[in-house]
């Protein structure tokens, strides 16, 4: 077969082309196995509405699973409402239970489509999980859209930036210095990280602070972490642009959680609440650390600066705890 052994050779990302993938399986390609997984997976997810339909016509089994979940749900995960109801006309059931107990249907109500399926009598949000929904929506919309790559942040939960410095034991820069830091934001790979490292912004928000350093990692270093979450809870985020998006949870001192994924999709063993913020902050990281964190930001300031006091840290070892 001359577009190879399972008949998806050379499909890469995109699965929009319906003509393709229409002339493919009448080739012999198999509609239920491709090297990266199934090809209505894929579909649902990076696809069109047309080739959905297409490829749903030709597996056994609509709702098939792959990693504990359908098409159905990856098209919702995806906001693909288009693909998500040419999903639903070949027969996939939206009210079929997935991951942390929430289907398709219902989880399509916390998100901008919640016309997206006929609702059965009895489906609806809770009240914390409609509360949730709006305060994702209101905050992704609140910090808006930039670049922050690069950047590392401590989400702190209780105490404002007065505090987190006393914590820290950091010392407030001077003014000849703030005037460098902001040549730092300009192009901080000029600079020595060694030395850039130790100075970090503090920012005071409602329901706590953010700590940031749009150039670093040193916000997110376990012994910062552990000072700052004294009696409270931090979420730590490193948009590592080598590896992508690394969270961390640490607890009165206590390392909860590391080398997680925040804005990623939800996993198998993830509980309701997880699977929830997972699909309201997908794709957001920074959002998702500030949620956990239960700050409700008002603009995007305290990560991207200029913060409310720019201090440098106390030079000592921050990788342990």
């Amino acid at each position: 077969m001359a577009v190879g052994s399972d008949g998806w050779a050379g499909m890469g990302g995109d699965w929009s082309d319906a003509d393709d993938i229409r002339r493919r399986l009448d080739e012999g390609a198999d509609p239920e196995r491709w090297s990266g997984g199934r090809p209505l997976h894929r579909a649902a997810a990076f696809g069109s509405p047309e080739a959905v339909a297409v490829l749903a016509r030709r597996v056994a089994d609509v709702d098939a699973l792959e990693n504990g979940v359908t098409a159905l749900w990856e098209a919702v995960l995806s906001r693909k409402a288009d693909h998500a109801r040419a999903l639903a006309a070949a027969g996939a059931d939206p009210w079929r239970p997935s991951l942390g107990g929430w289907s398709p249907g219902r989880l399509s109500l916390a998100g901008p489509t919640p016309e997206l399926f006929p609702v059965p009598e009895g489906i609806c949000l809770t009240d914390t999980e409609r509360a949730a929904a709006q305060e994702a929506a209101r905050l992704t919309m609140a910090l808006g859209e930039f670049y922050y790559e690069g950047t590392g942040l401590a989400c702190v939960t209780g105490i404002d930036a007065a505090e987190a410095v006393r914590r820290l034991q950091a010392t407030p820069v001077d003014r000849e210095l703030r005037d460098q830091l902001s040549e730092l934001l300009e192009d901080p790979y000029a600079y020595d990280m060694d030395e850039s490292l130790w100075f970090i912004g503090v920012t005071s928000v409602p329901g706590g602070c953010v700590v940031t350093q749009p150039w670093g990692y040193a916000p997110q270093m376990p012994g910062v972490l552990a000072r700052l979450s004294a009696g409270t809870l931090c979420y730590g985020l490193y948009a590592n642009p080598k590896s992508g998006n690394q969270g961390s949870i640490v607890r009165n001192g206590t390392i909860e959680g590391s080398d997680l994924h925040p804005g990623g999709g939800p996993d198998e063993d993830d509980t309701s609440a997880e699977v929830l913020a997972s699909y309201l902050y997908r794709h957001n990281a920074v959002a998702y650390a500030c949620a956990f964190a239960d700050l409700r930001l008002n603009d995007g300031r305290a990560v991207v600066g200029p913060p409310d006091v720019w201090v440098e840290l106390p030079h000592r070892d921050y990788w342990s705890c």
